[in-house]
């Protein structure tokens, strides 16, 4: 007769096997709550048709939160000067926005080379005016929009900012006669001066456009006469005034696309106005951080702060 024995377990043991099962479970139970978190269920429309570029649709997708507080954020969805196909933004990218209320209008524009910068910029301003015209429509008020982009995205951004404003009253078309100025830009490493590009490793030295995307400028780019004007034309830091937005930088001090000092310089010489653009530095970060969504938290507060009624 085999006679089996129950194995005594030592409390010490029990203990530790006790605390390392509460662990496990505090793990998944903060695992699935950030999922769930960042996979709210918002009311969603993509692509939205705002515009045509070279025979193509310009469009947007629109996310309406379960309980909107009647301000909206435009999201330039650009890097690289680069955009996705309708439907492809993923509604964790823009969830920190929705889940504070915000309307999210993310607003897709024709990839370089196929547009120029010049053109990209046209349409994003045609964006920011088709939303202000459907406002109604989309439950938002036209006089309390924020924009926020990263990279190209945030050099977007910026020149919505500097340049954001009434196109033609007496346009043909009626949202050509809306104003394309935003209230409040939130922005992530922008591209400010593109006749200065620093210690970027994108300067060839040679005073002309980003090595990697001088077609992106049009095929006069590569004349240096005519790149003084393009340049000029879509740097932000050559449009600063005092009617500018309110803007909030986050930065990596660690960038070598787009070095720290094109940010440093956009505020230098928004201080030389009086207007404070605060930048927020990230200690070794560079082209983008794994943590960035958290930086969001930030940004809706800038909006919070800025978009409210009286703001």
């Amino acid at each position: 007769m085999i006679v089996l024995m129950a194995l005594r377990i030592p409390n010490w043991l029990r203990r530790t096997l006790l605390v390392l099962g509460l662990l496990l479970l505090a793990i998944s139970l903060a695992v699935g709550g950030v999922w769930l978190y960042l996979n709210p269920t918002p009311d969603r429309t993509d692509g939205i048709v705002y515009g045509q570029r070279n025979g193509r649709d310009l469009t947007m997708d629109v996310f309406r939160p379960a309980r909107p507080n009647g301000r909206g954020v435009v999201f330039a969805v650009s890097g690289s000067w680069k955009s996705k196909s309708p439907g492809a933004v993923p509604v964790s990218t823009v969830a920190v926005f929705l889940r504070a209320g915000y309307t999210v209008f993310a607003v897709c524009h024709i990839s370089q080379p196929e547009a120029s910068v010049m053109e990209i910029i046209e349409d994003m301003h045609r964006g920011v005016r088709f939303i202000r015209h459907n406002a109604t429509e989309y439950g938002v008020n036209p006089n309390r929009l924020g924009m926020v982009g990263g990279s190209a995205g945030g050099h977007l951004s910026l020149m919505t900012a500097t340049r954001g404003g009434p196109l033609d009253p007496a346009a043909a078309d009626p949202v050509d006669r809306e104003s394309s100025a935003v209230q409040a830009v939130a922005i992530f490493f922008p591209v400010t001066d593109l006749l200065n590009l620093g210690t970027s490793t994108e300067n060839l030295g040679d005073g002309g456009p980003p090595k990697s995307y001088r077609k992106a400028f049009g095929p006069d780019a590569m004349n240096m006469d005519i790149w003084k004007q393009i340049g000029r034309d879509t740097s932000p830091i050559y449009h600063i005034h005092r009617g500018m937005p309110p803007i909030l930088i986050h930065h990596g001090n660690a960038d070598t696309l787009t070095p720290l000092e094109q940010s440093e310089r956009f505020a230098a010489g928004a201080a030389e106005l009086g207007i404070d653009v605060p930048i927020v530095v990230h200690p070794g970060k560079g082209h983008g951080w794994t943590t960035m969504t958290m930086d969001l938290f930030d940004f809706v507060r800038w909006f919070d702060r800025h978009l409210a009624a009286g703001a």
